[in-house]
């Protein structure tokens, strides 16, 4: 029987990739962003059967609505991703504070929100798989506070495994390194920005030309691996990246 997997940032880029994964296995998919038009484009791809519903993770009262939902359509989530997100580089002295509450509400807050309503419909035998980067180990410069939100979700996450326990969910990080599609093949970044971060980087060994960089459908297969561990099986955490280029 096909499983019923809800998905947050599932409107483009690695939420999208890994919605078509497993919609292409006969799963049945919740897509979750903050852009409805983005989300219904990929039900629409994907066929009949699957929800896109809007759901702005920042917002408690709008993650609250989304599995109110989403609870009138399922009785129970096999699968709950937490992908969204965002990040952009910046140093302490210029970072505005609009910058900041977005990325710690996005980033941290954000999945918080989304597991702690999901718990009626993850009880007795869900899964929840926290979306992190490898930039947390790295401690790449001006991506300071992207990195230290993917890290505090895995210490999160690490503790989540065994409280969630008792509750019959299994709880895996899955830290991904950078990745692309044919739709997304460069940054949006400010060039003058880009070129500071990739100069601060090379001042401490980071050499951001040699970095692999992976498609989101190679990353969205490890999902799929994850996904079907054996039910005596726990995978705490996977780590994926590109291979170097050099």
């Amino acid at each position: 029987m096909g499983k019923t997997i809800a998905i947050t940032g599932a409107g483009d880029g690695l939420g999208r990739a890994i919605a078509r994964r497993f919609a292409k296995d006969g799963d049945r998919i919740i897509l979750l962003g903050r852009t409805k038009s983005k989300v219904d484009a990929v039900a629409a791809e994907l066929g009949e059967g699957h929800l896109s519903i809007e759901c702005n993770v920042r917002d408690a009262a709008s993650v609250e609505a989304a599995f109110a939902e989403i609870a009138r359509h399922v009785d129970k989530i096999d699968v709950l991703i937490n992908n969204a997100a965002i990040y952009e580089p910046f140093t302490v002295a210029e970072v505005r504070p609009d910058q900041i509450q977005a990325q710690v509400e996005t980033n941290l807050s954000g999945p918080l929100y989304v597991t702690h309503f999901a718990m009626p419909l993850l009880r007795g035998g869900g899964h929840v798989i926290n979306v992190t980067s490898e930039s947390a180990p790295l401690k790449m410069p001006m991506l300071w506070l992207y990195a230290g939100t993917k890290a505090a979700l895995e210490l999160i996450s690490e503790m989540w495994i065994r409280e969630l326990e008792a509750e019959g969910v299994r709880v895996t990080i899955a830290r991904c390194g950078q990745m692309m599609d044919e739709t997304k093949t460069g940054s949006s970044w400010d060039p003058d920005v880009s070129m500071r971060f990739a100069m601060e980087n090379a001042k401490v060994g980071i050499n951001l030309r040699d970095r692999g960089i992976s498609h989101y459908n190679s990353v969205a297969d490890q999902f799929r691996t994850i996904v079907d561990l054996p039910p005596d099986l726990h995978m705490p955490m996977v780590w994926t990246s590109g291979r170097p280029r050099n």
